[in-house]
This record gives C-alpha cells, structure tokens and sequence, in this order.
C-alpha cells in the first residue's frame, strides 16, 4: 500500500511537471503528439483530437512529445508540410522553445505556493518542541555533541555567529553551514560560553543528527500489547518518576536503567491524575538482548493552523524557505561540503511519499510540496537532456544569435546521458543502502 501511494503522488508530480510542458505548448501552437504518464510498455491509451494520452510501466517520470522536437520520423529534421511545418517545435523562435521547456520545472516549482496554504489552512501538527528555544534535553552518548562537550540544559543562542532562537532555527542553519566548523553560542547555567564541533559533521539531518536531542518527559504515549508495562497496568499519559528508587529525568534514563535491573522485578513510582501511584513490573527479555517493558513516548505536537490570508503567507514563506534550502543543499554538493551518500533516488521518494499518504491530508501535502521542489530544481540544471540542458541551448542562442552545432549539441547530450546514468546508479545505490545496510 505504500509503495502505490508513493507511485500515485509521484505521478501527481510527474503530471504536473508535463501539464506545464503541455500547456505552453499549446499556447504557442504546437502540435501536440503524446502525453505520457511513465516510460515503456503502454498500459492504457487513448487519443483524443490530435494527441495520444497514455499511462506506461514505468512510472518514474513522463513525457510530452511535441512535433518538431528530438529525432525520430517527426522530429526536427522530419519533412514536413507547410502547414505542419507552422506547428513544428523547431521552428518556433528561442523565446517560445525556452517558455516551453521551462514551463515544466517552473510548474514543480509553483506547486507548493499553491497546496502549502492548504496545509496551513487545514492545520497541520509539528512537534511542539520545534518553535521553542533550543535548550538541549539530552545529549546522545558518544555523539559528535557529546565529544564537543555539549551538557543537558545547555541553550543554544547563535550558530557560527547567526542567531538562533528555535530549534527550527537551528535546524536551518545546520544546513547552511554544512561541511563547516559550527561554532555554538551557548548559555550554561546563566553564563555565556562557546561549543565548537569541527567541520568534518553530518549536520543535514538537524541537531539530532549531531547528538542534541530536545528535553523529553518521561510520560507515556503508547503501549505494547502483551508486554510488561500492559500487563502491569500502566497507561498512557503516565509519568515515571522512578524505577527500582532511581529518579527519572527524562525519556532517555529508561533504557539505561531497565537493562540494568537483569531482568529482576522492579517497583515503579508513576504519576497519573495527580496522584502518585505504585507498581510492581519485570521487564521482558526481546531476541536482541535488551530488556524491555513495551512503552513509547508522548509525542507532543502543536496543530499550525492559519486563516486564509496568513495560511497564503505562511505557505508562500515555507516555500522560498525550502527552495532556498534545496539550492545550499545542492550548492554544498558540488562544492564538495556535502557528502554525496545524501543523495536519494526514486525509491527514497516513493518511501517518503507513500508514509506520508498513510497519515494525514496536510503532511501528504507537506511532502508533495517538498518533492515537487527537488524536482523542479533538478530538472534545471544545465545538463544536457535534462530540462536545463535544453533552457541552456537555447540561452546560448539567444546570446550568441546562432543555435549550437547538431555536432556539439550531440555531444554534450551524451556526455549529459552519462552523468544522469551515473547519478541515478548512484541513487539507487544509496536507497538500497539505507534499506539493506543502514544502521
């Protein structure tokens, strides 16, 4: 099920990029022979005036094929009648080609200005720590933080001399100083000190991707069935405030203190409605080896909801936000700061998309919105059979008032072929890692 809700918002994506193809098209009166949704075998068609619409088998993308373009029997170099000829997509002027080829990406990209005030406007729920000051909870054992010398309750007030006073903040920044020394300002029991981590970091993921997590009670948010905390009588929104008389902090004390109990019955103190409650539980041996009493966090969340002129500018805002995320993102990898091992493939986009299908209407549009901007900038740059590619030849022609050899055009399309080889061989290289051999 996931994986065909991946395919099917993937193909809302796909259908967008073309739809702007298509239209432009139109409006400059080419002649439209094929819209496709995927590549390959047919599945379905049907053709309607002009132009045949078809589903294919492999739904990684589409394509609009217009009279005029490319090689084949109707394409640039084709014979064609003068009437046919006035509707060819090679002889329309730059302006036109160039409107055309680029209406596809600038669709991917206007999407989200489009369905992200949606999401605000239908409300949408993020975790309640992210809008809140960036105090550190817990500092993961063994982490880049933790060797940096970061402390619980430690509160980050700058990154690398920009200020942060949100986690979402601090998150931002994280990416663009990718592949940099991060010099934290921080406040330590009400005096100001720095923490440095050196540059050699794997920040892309946010500040818990580097060790610092945000302070998390210990109240329970879900229970195992079968399991000791079940079978105890333990329920949701309960508090721990103790095991075998050791005081708990925060979330992240239980799994140290359980596996130190071996398995021995142990008395929990809870709070529950106000009163304090106590009861007597055995953690369960799991086939790991750990020692588990089946419990997961509350996950306290906040519901983001706007009326309809400041969800329009709180969705307009997110949207240049993660455009411009996409673009340090993409900046940082040819400069070599990030690490190419970030780059996902078509199976990361199916995953990602197809969880999100499985929860709520306003983080399916979260993530149509997020893919659709990766596509949208992918497909502009300038490598030859990519959309970019083409925009680039035709700029060439603008400026230089003459289109670029058949010869060099070829060229460049091979050399362009390869590098899209390689870069989805590397793709789905990394999907398959992080499937198979991820941690």
């Amino acid at each position: 099920m996931t994986i065909i809700s991946g395919i099917i918002m993937l193909g809302i994506l796909v259908f967008v990029h073309e739809l702007g193809h298509y239209c432009v098209a139109r409006l400059a009166g080419v002649k439209i022979l094929k819209f496709s949704l995927g590549f390959g075998p047919k599945i379905i068609s049907k053709t309607w005036g002009e132009t045949e619409y078809l589903v294919c088998a492999i739904p990684l993308g589409g394509y609009v094929q217009m009279l005029g373009e490319g090689g084949g029997e109707l394409g640039e170099d084709a014979e064609l009648l003068p009437a046919e000829r006035e509707r060819s997509f090679a002889d329309k002027s730059v302006m036109r080609r160039l409107a055309i080829v680029a209406a596809g990406p600038m669709m991917n990209l206007i999407l989200p200005f489009l369905i992200l005030p949606v999401t605000y406007m239908v409300g949408t729920q993020i975790p309640a720590y992210i809008d809140q000051p960036a105090c550190v909870g817990y500092v993961t054992p063994g982490s880049e933080a933790a060797q940096a010398g970061f402390l619980a309750g430690d509160c980050l007030q700058s990154l690398n001399d920009d200020q942060v006073l949100t986690w979402s903040d601090a998150n931002k920044e994280l990416v663009n100083f990718a592949g940099e020394a991060l010099r934290f300002g921080v406040v330590r029991q009400g005096k100001p000190m720095a923490v440095v981590i050196p540059a050699e970091n794997g920040s892309l993921e946010g500040l818990q991707s580097i060790g610092i997590l945000p302070l998390q009670p210990a109240v329970i948010g879900s229970l195992m069935p079968g399991m000791p905390a079940a079978a105890a009588g333990l329920h949701r929104g309960d508090l721990i405030l103790q095991i075998a008389g050791q005081k708990i902090f925060s979330w992240y004390d239980l799994k140290r203190i359980i596996q130190q109990t071996e398995g021995k019955e142990v008395l929990l103190l809870i709070e529950r409605g106000g009163q304090e409650l106590r009861m007597p539980l055995q953690p369960k041996l799991h086939d790991s080896g750990a020692w588990l009493i089946g419990i997961g966090p509350e996950q306290q969340t906040v519901n983001k909801k706007f009326g309809p002129l400041a969800a329009i500018r709180e969705g307009a805002g997110r949207t240049i936000e993660l455009i411009d995320l996409t673009l340090v993102f993409v900046q940082k990898l040819f400069t070599g700061h990030v690490s190419a091992k970030n780059i996902g493939g078509p199976i990361t986009v199916v995953q990602i998309a197809g969880q999100a299908a499985q929860t709520d209407m306003s983080a399916v549009l979260s993530v149509l919105a997020f893919i659709s901007i990766q596509l949208g900038i992918l497909n502009l740059l300038p490598i030859p059979i990519l959309d970019g590619g083409h925009i680039f030849f035709y700029v060439f022609e603008l400026v230089f008032r003459k289109p670029i050899s058949v010869r060099a055009r070829e060229i460049l399309q091979q050399i362009g072929l390869a590098l899209l080889i390689m870069l989805m061989i590397l793709a789905f290289y990394n999907d398959l890692a992080r499937i198979f051999w991820s941690s």
